[in-house]
């Protein structure tokens, strides 16, 4: 490849890859693909839902609806995830610590056998924190947006943070 277009390959990931990127797992990983990366830029990532996503059981049995913070929480997954894409080959995050929600908006409930495209878009990073602005969406239909900021932290700088010694 020329480098013109290594600068314009959008990139994909697939749901191995996903879970090399993010250290989530079922039932809390809320993303089953990537595509279109453009970069640390931005992304859209898929998530798809299905009858059997332990949720429903509870939310709500006579009418399932999938949680908004769960929405909330694949965004900030795939936004975590593109930034973990984007580090060093070398680099291993053994977390993407969600550290804010803002701007958070609810459209339209995502039932069962919808497919959520989570469209994000970095609006600035500063070291190991991120934000990026966020759209969730099913056929192309706004249903949840938000603004939400991540660091990437290994194990000892999260209990250190946690723990309020972050200087």
């Amino acid at each position: 490849m020329d480098e013109a277009t290594v600068k314009t390959a959008l990139g994909t990931a697939d749901s191995a890859r996903v879970m090399e990127l993010l250290p989530h797992r079922y039932p809390f990983l809320m993303l089953d693909r990537m595509y279109d990366m453009d970069g640390d830029k931005s992304c859209v990532g898929v998530k798809n839902v299905t009858i059997n996503e332990p949720f429903f059981e509870g939310h709500f049995p006579q009418f399932p609806v999938m949680p908004g913070v769960l929405i909330i929480e694949g965004l900030a997954q795939t936004a975590g995830a593109l930034c973990v894409y984007n580090q060093d080959e070398n680099y291993k995050a053994e977390l993407v610590y969600f550290m804010g929600i803002d701007r958070a908006k609810f459209r339209k409930p995502v039932l069962p056998g919808d497919q959520l495209h989570y469209h994000v878009r970095k609006i600035r990073s500063r070291g190991r924190v991120w934000r990026f602005a966020g759209e969730a969406k099913v056929d192309g239909q706004i249903v949840a947006e938000a603004e939400i900021s991540a660091m990437l932290a290994d194990t000892a700088d999260a209990r250190a943070f946690a723990a309020g010694k972050n200087g």
